[in-house]
């Protein structure tokens, strides 16, 4: 049974480039392809494709949200984020909302292959890059930031009130305030604009 693949991108060159790709391979067969996460949800339950190609940053819904949605299918399809983007919150992010791999888009055409195929197994699969970051986490211990960290630290960057913060997470301002006590310490550095800009240059966050 060939692989049913699903491509959502808001990008119509790459949905181009990604076709002509996987038609050279006879294991895959294309079904649809989406501008955006909502009607990538919509063509999901519509086509039920195994394995879904996903973007992160696209309108109207992103590929976490779309990611997210589609949890509720069944049978739920395997995604394989495909992206241009490593920092830390993304890929957690992703992960979290049930994504089975994380590729970059800037990884050759077998490489795209094999993680499609793994993906379709149900087996987890990354991009070197992406790989690297994740056992860096995992092997430098309690100094890399939480996932929550990181959505504090995100919306730091862009300049919310710790007030704010705290609305948009439902958490309080003194845990708001406990958690970039936390960041400081972690990233060695003394106040917000030292966090964010060290986060930045570490891929932790990004801007937007």
């Amino acid at each position: 049974m060939p692989i049913r693949i699903l491509i959502a991108d808001d990008h119509p060159v790459v949905r181009s480039g990604l076709k002509a790709i996987l038609a050279s391979q006879p294991d895959f067969e294309f079904v649809a392809e989406a501008e955006n996460g909502a009607v990538a949800v919509s063509l999901a339950s519509q086509c039920r494709p195994d394995v879904v190609l996903m973007d992160l940053q696209m309108p109207v819904m992103d590929g976490v949200s779309a990611i997210t949605h589609l949890q509720n299918l069944v049978p739920i399809p395997f995604v394989l984020v495909l992206t241009t983007y490593d920092t830390d919150a993304d890929i957690l992010r992703a992960l979290e909302a049930g994504a089975t791999g994380y590729l970059l888009k800037d990884a050759p055409p077998e490489e795209l292959f094999r993680a499609i195929r793994t993906a379709a197994r149900g087996e987890i699969t990354f991009a070197p890059r992406v790989a690297a970051r994740l056992t860096r986490r995992l092997t430098t211990g309690t100094q890399k930031l939480s996932a929550r960290e990181i959505e504090v630290l995100e919306l730091a960057a862009r300049g919310d009130a710790n007030k704010d913060i705290a609305a948009k997470l439902h958490i309080t301002e003194a845990t708001v305030k406990t958690h970039l006590v936390h960041i400081f310490e972690k990233l060695g550095v003394a106040d917000r604009t030292a966090a964010v800009t060290n986060a930045l240059e570490q891929k932790i966050i990004r801007l937007e």
